[in-house]
C-alpha cells in the first residue's frame, strides 16, 4: 500500500467520538473534549506526540462535510497546507470552499483524488460520515484509534450508521500513553476476511 488512506479519531471506550449536542459553538459535544487530552502530550518525545507528528507529515486530508463546517472549515487550511478533500453529498455551485478545500460528491473518486495528492504520504481521514462512506466503498485502509479511558454515555458514535457488513480489522500498531492507547489497525478487504 503506497498510499493509505487513514482515519485519525478520538474515541471514548463506549465509541463516542463527540459528546452530546455538539453543533456551533460546542463542537466536541459536552465533556467531548476530555477525548483531547492527549493532544497535551503532542510535543514530547513519547507515543502521542509520535503519532501527533504522523499526524502531521500527511499528505492530503478527507473529511466529512459535518466535520468540515464544525472545524469552521479550517479557514481552507487543515496542517501546512495540503489539500482537503471535503466529501459531501451535495455541494451548491455558489458555495466555494476556502484555500485549499474542495468539495467532492463521490467517494471513490475522493478517495483517488486524495491519494493522487498526497503522493507518497498517507491521507487523513477526520469524521464519521467519511470514515462509514470509506470503509463501505472499500477505500478506508487503516485506522488510527486514540482510545481514551472515559465511557461518555452519549453524543456522536463513529460507526453508528455503518451498516451491517462484516468488517475485518488487524492491530499493526499499539502505544500507551499517558490518558490514551493509540491504536492502529488494518482494514481487511472482503476477499481477505475468509
Amino acid at each position: 500500500m503506497n498510499t493509505p488512506i487513514r482515519l485519525y479519531m478520538s474515541m471514548s471506550l463506549d465509541g463516542y467520538i463527540a459528546g452530546p449536542d455538539d453543533r456551533s459553538g460546542q463542537e466536541l459535544g459536552r465533556n467531548g473534549g476530555r477525548l483531547f487530552n492527549w493532544l497535551d502530550d503532542r510535543e514530547s518525545d513519547g507515543p502521542s506526540g509520535q503519532v501527533y507528528r504522523e499526524a502531521l507529515a500527511t499528505g492530503a486530508l478527507i473529511s466529512g462535510r459535518r466535520t468540515f463546517e464544525l472545524a469552521r472549515r479550517w479557514q481552507g487550511d487543515h496542517h501546512d497546507g495540503v489539500p482537503i478533500f471535503v466529501l459531501t453529498h451535495h455541494a451548491d455551485d455558489g458555495d466555494v470552499p476556502p484555500g485549499h478545500a474542495r468539495f467532492v460528491t463521490d467517494v471513490v473518486d475522493c478517495a483517488r483524488q486524495a491519494r493522487t495528492a498526497a503522493g507518497d504520504r498517507a491521507v487523513m481521514v477526520h469524521g464519521a460520515g467519511a470514515a462509514q462512506a470509506l470503509l463501505r466503498a472499500g477505500q478506508l485502509d487503516e485506522m488510527e484509534i486514540h482510545l481514551v479511558p472515559v465511557l461518555l454515555g452519549g453524543g456522536r458514535r463513529l460507526f453508528d450508521h455503518l451498516g451491517s457488513d462484516h468488517i475485518e480489522l488487524d492491530l499493526v500498531r499499539r502505544l500507551d500513553d499517558r490518558d490514551v492507547t493509540h491504536l492502529r489497525y488494518r482494514v481487511r478487504q472482503p476477499e481477505e476476511a475468509a
